[in-house]
């Protein structure tokens, strides 16, 4: 851990430890504790067997203040960090509030501007779609990666990209009561960095409805970088969710392009409540088009089956187990984090894991 980050710790702890002093802002602690068994097989490389952390919902901690200046505004602040359960590490190196960092100014008429590090749009967007959050062995998050050549790894290569968050942010988000809408406008700067040092040009907007059972929005994200001359990067999205009592389900459909390369993710998803507990399941499709220069992108696509169950113990304590499959065809080989490398083009990987998680 460097020096600026222990310094950082000792900020927020400090501030954690001046409750009474801090009451009248209404700052608090909050987070959530998760950790699994996991076991992942990969075709032809065998089991491997560890302990993870998040795979029901992310672990983290978070440090939240708001205050109310009267007349229908509030100012507030979220720091939140993700922490490796398994091993206390941050879930980023060297950034202690990977998650978010944000100052507010909220409005109950005019909605909440917002500055700092936080959720893209198409992000926003796709993952309340998810029945598994993202996370986990059957995560939506195992087919949006830079390792396969394609519109991620053209736009990012292997430095931090825009499919999740962005730093150096600035946010208009509706305020509720118009009648259902919802969504934002997003725009971030590169401040003249690059890529390789997580710096971005964002644009991004969403826009949806939700009121009684129905939920539909769509949103757009375009990133700019030093690596994207040939085009800028589209993530586009759009989704609905319909609760019909018994189940809910859902229908997503997320784009990646990028000059002449296209990603497109399919997800259909349901919860389905029993008891104490929910059943979760999903199928997922990723397949690719055009090209990435001379490498033709066609014909190569992979689907995800997932299933699981979450039981909760509590309002704030839960168990839970899933089973993920991803079958790969033509030059892909997305495989279930924590196996053994080197799954073969073309190859399956598949996955269990059982876990608890807790809300504090």
């Amino acid at each position: 851990m460097n020096k600026k980050t222990k310094a950082a710790w000792g900020l927020a702890l400090g501030a954690a430890s001046m409750g009474g002093a801090w009451a009248q802002s209404g700052v608090t602690l909050s987070g959530i504790a998760d950790s699994a068994v996991r076991h992942v097989r990969n075709e032809d490389l065998g089991g491997v067997t560890s302990l993870v952390s998040g795979s029901n919902a992310t672990s983290r901690f978070i440090f939240r203040g708001t205050e109310d200046l009267g007349g229908g505004l509030s100012a507030g602040f979220h720091l939140e960090s993700g922490v490796a359960l398994d091993t206390g590490a941050n879930t980023t190196a060297n950034t202690l509030f990977d998650r978010r960092a944000t100052l507010s100014l909220a409005s109950k008429q005019a909605g909440e501007l917002r500055l700092g590090r936080d959720y893209v749009p198409s992000y926003t967007n796709w993952v309340r779609f998810d029945p598994f959050s993202h996370v986990g062995v059957a995560a939506s998050a195992n087919f949006v990666s830079a390792t396969p050549v394609g519109p991620i790894k053209s736009s990012f290569g292997a430095s931090p990209n825009t499919t999740t968050r962005t730093s150096n942010a600035v946010q208009w988000l509706m305020p509720a009561g118009w009648g259902g809408l919802e969504g934002g406008l997003m725009w971030a700067s590169d401040e003249n960095g690059t890529a390789a040092n997580g710096q971005h040009k964002v644009k991004g907007a969403r826009l949806g409805y939700a009121a009684g059972p129905l939920v539909v929005s769509g949103a757009l994200t375009r990133t700019e970088n030093n690596l994207t001359t040939a085009g800028h990067f589209d993530d586009r999205v759009i989704a609905a969710l319909y609760d019909f009592g018994m189940v809910r389900v859902s229908l997503a459909l997320r784009r990646f392009e990028q000059a002449d390369a296209r990603q497109n993710n399919v997800l259909l998803g349901a919860w389905i409540p029993v008891g104490n507990g929910e059943i979760k399941a999903s199928l997922q499709r990723v397949s690719f088009s055009g090209s990435v220069g001379a490498a033709s992108l066609d014909d190569n696509h992979a689907r995800q089956l997932g299933l699981g169950y979450v039981h909760n113990l509590s309002k704030r304590t839960a168990l839970y187990g899933t089973l993920s499959h991803i079958s790969n065809s033509g030059a892909l080989a997305y495989a279930i984090s924590g196996g053994a490398s080197g799954l073969a083009a073309g190859g399956s990987s598949r996955g269990v894991e059982f876990g608890m998680r807790h809300n504090f």
